[in-house]
This record gives structure tokens, sequence and C-alpha cells, in this order.
């Protein structure tokens, strides 16, 4: 099993206040918030943005996230290697990362595993 395209955006920002308020005046809707200065938003079907707040002293940094439908099932093509494998995280998904020819990380997010 491989991806299925494009999940969502992560941002990082250092006003969540305004990044809300300027994708909102480009259409989209938010969907939550958080009590510690993060949310997300939709336009449409498209992939959801997850934006997040941060210090004033880091560089905000833009991360795509890639869907995978189970990660128990989830195989890397030719030329692919898990970078950290699939691991639980605080929001209710499992992600993993993977690296491309030009060093940068991709996560891939898959639901969290079911309780059987």
């Amino acid at each position: 099993m491989t991806t299925e395209g494009i999940e969502a955006v992560f941002m990082e920002t250092h006003n969540w206040g305004k990044a809300a308020k300027f994708f909102q005046g480009l259409g989209y809707e938010l969907e939550f918030a958080t009590d510690h200065n993060s949310g997300q938003l939709r336009n449409g079907d498209s992939p959801t943005l997850f934006i997040a707040e941060i210090p004033a002293d880091r560089q905000p940094q833009v991360q795509l996230v890639l869907k995978v439908a189970d990660a128990d099932a989830f195989r890397t093509g030719e030329g692919v290697e898990l970078e950290t494998p699939f691991e639980d995280t605080h929001f209710g998904t499992r992600m993993a990362t993977v690296r491309d020819p030009d060093g940068r990380l991709w996560s891939l997010q898959a639901p969290a595993k079911s309780e059987s």
C-alpha cells in the first residue's frame, strides 16, 4: 500500500490569530481551534490546513502531510526508506517521515490503530 495524496498542510506561524484571519479571508473555514494557539481550517474538499503558533525566535516552516490509509499495511516503493517509523501522536493519528532525494522530510499520516 502506498500514499493516497496530500492530506494536510502543516504551517507554523508567529501569530495564530492573524494567520487564521488571513486564510479565512481566502475562503477557508475554521474547523476547530485549540487552547494553545493553533487550529485547523479547510476550503471545500481541499486538504486541511493546520496552523500552529511558534516562538518568535524560530523560523516558521511548512510541511506537506501525505495520507496513508493503514500504517500497518504501508510499504515504501523502490528508492524510499522510512526516516522515522509510524508512531502514535497526541492528536489521535499515527505519523512517520520519509526523506526525498533533496533532503526534505515528508510526513505520512495514518489513522490511529482501531481498538478491537
